[in-house]
């Protein structure tokens, strides 16, 4: 493993990122308006936008990859600053958001974040810190650039803690296969994970969308939260799952306690997918 400490930042993942971000670039005509909006009121259902001043204030996209939540949160706020590690996913980020002029870009690590402290109305970080070495210290960094009051959403990858064993089994295999696949050459690890989304992903959610025609919870089922999702969004995320090196899970008393100690309150929880995530005001 490639770890930069002073950044918190694993270069490995870093480029993993890069060659993902440039496959799925996950722009308008990649990602339909309509599916982008329904996965982003998953993750923000719980983000106090009340709390922001009144012109949305000015916040802070911690790992923005493609820029795809920015692009949801950029129309309501005053001002954005778009922060990745990878300089091919900021490239993205550049062209999905080149329509916004509220949007300041920064090539940096969580580690390194280039902004005052105690200088940004609010913050969010989907889907990265779990794939830094250090999460607790990516949550502090993040924490000392908010004001007091500020709000930070936070999507970790859960431990599958509300799940049966039988369900965290399954996991525990399908972890064999990414610690194997996530060393390949970017060309091979793409083509297996494609191989993945068609093969298990696509199959699942269609037993899951059955399911729920039938009027049984789908829930029990593996990947069912995608069985509303389009076969784009399911190849994403198979190589995004299958093809990152650095994965770390948490349960939420894990995650309670590390926003707890960087100086969040007020500590929310979505009860729905994708688990978890969670929202703290800082103190």
């Amino acid at each position: 493993m490639n770890v930069e400490r002073q950044s918190n930042v694993d270069a490995n993942v870093t480029k993993g990122f890069g060659d993902e971000w440039s496959t799925f670039r996950q722009g308008e005509q990649e990602l339909s308006a309509e599916q982008r909006q329904a996965i982003f009121d998953n993750y923000f259902a719980i983000f106090p936008w009340d709390a922001l001043p009144k012109n949305g204030g000015i916040g802070l996209d911690v790992g923005c990859g493609s820029g795809r939540w920015s692009m949801g949160v950029a129309p309501r706020v005053n001002h954005l600053h778009a922060l990745d590690a990878s300089a091919d996913a900021l490239a993205v980020a550049r062209q999905n958001l080149s329509r916004f002029d509220n949007v300041t870009f920064h090539h940096a690590s969580v580690g390194n974040i280039p902004l005052p402290d105690r200088s940004l109305d609010f913050a969010f970080s989907l889907g990265v810190l779990h794939h830094v070495p250090d999460t607790k210290a990516a949550i502090e960094a993040v924490a000392a650039k908010l004001k007091p009051g500020a709000p930070f959403l936070v999507y970790l990858y859960y431990a599958f803690d509300n799940r049966p064993v039988w369900f965290r089994g399954i996991w525990a295999a399908s972890d064999v296969v990414r610690q194997a696949m996530s060393r390949m050459p970017h060309p091979v690890r793409f083509a297996l994970s494609q191989v993945i989304a068609a093969t298990v992903y696509w199959p699942l959610t269609r037993l899951a969308l059955l399911a729920g025609r039938l009027g049984r919870s789908p829930d029990a089922i593996p990947l069912a939260w995608y069985r509303d999702k389009s076969f784009y969004v399911m190849r994403t995320d198979a190589y995004d799952r299958f093809c990152t090196r650095l994965e770390q899970r948490f349960t939420r008393p894990q995650i309670t306690e590390m926003l707890a100690h960087a100086g969040f309150r007020d500590i929310r929880f979505s009860d729905r997918e994708p688990y978890w995530c969670a929202v703290g005001i800082r103190n």
